[in-house]
């Protein structure tokens, strides 16, 4: 379904909003056997479009985005969860490397931004489901009991699904 450019606009807001308060996510790839193998990644920059992160040329999940791109990021904070589907790929531009670098980096990555070792993993989004529930356990608590009394689904805040492409 085609999207006009305000609504596809709107929708990569809403995503690099969601993640924004949150850094740290679950990567899930696809193993040369079809397994499916999830691990943490702390994202270095999103617009909700493109996400980006660091990774190490002789890892396991550039392995295995070389050989099947179609990812998985899953991330969760209070009160808010998202499901990102997208295509990956893997950058080797030293630029763009010290462009994002940070100090962190330097524990996953010890040979630096520079080193043909060091590499970027791209993951092009291409949808999103997110639940976006704001307020506190206690305004969540208060739409329950709420909905128990008057018989009505709970409003627990904003679901949707975006296409990204």
């Amino acid at each position: 379904m085609a999207h006009s450019a305000d609504t596809r606009k709107a929708d990569t807001q809403k995503i690099d909003d969601l993640l924004s308060d949150v850094r740290i996510g679950m990567l899930a790839t696809t193993g040369p056997d079809g397994a499916v193998v999830s691990r943490p990644m702390a994202h270095q920059e999103s617009d909700g479009a493109t996400v980006w992160f660091f990774a190490h040329r002789a890892s396991r999940k550039v392995e295995h985005v070389l050989r099947e791109p179609s990812v998985l990021l899953t991330y969760s904070a209070t009160g808010t969860w998202l499901s990102l589907r997208g295509r990956a790929s893997v950058v080797s531009d030293a630029d763009r490397l010290r462009e994002l670098w940070t100090t962190a980096a330097e524990a996953w990555l010890p040979e630096g931004p520079d080193s043909p070792e060091s590499v970027l993993l791209r993951v092009d989004l291409e949808s999103a489901e997110y639940w976006d529930t704001p307020g506190s356990k206690i305004a969540t608590t208060i739409a329950y009991a709420k909905s128990k009394l008057t018989g009505e689904r709970p409003d627990l805040g904003e679901h949707d699904k975006v296409d990204l492409t």
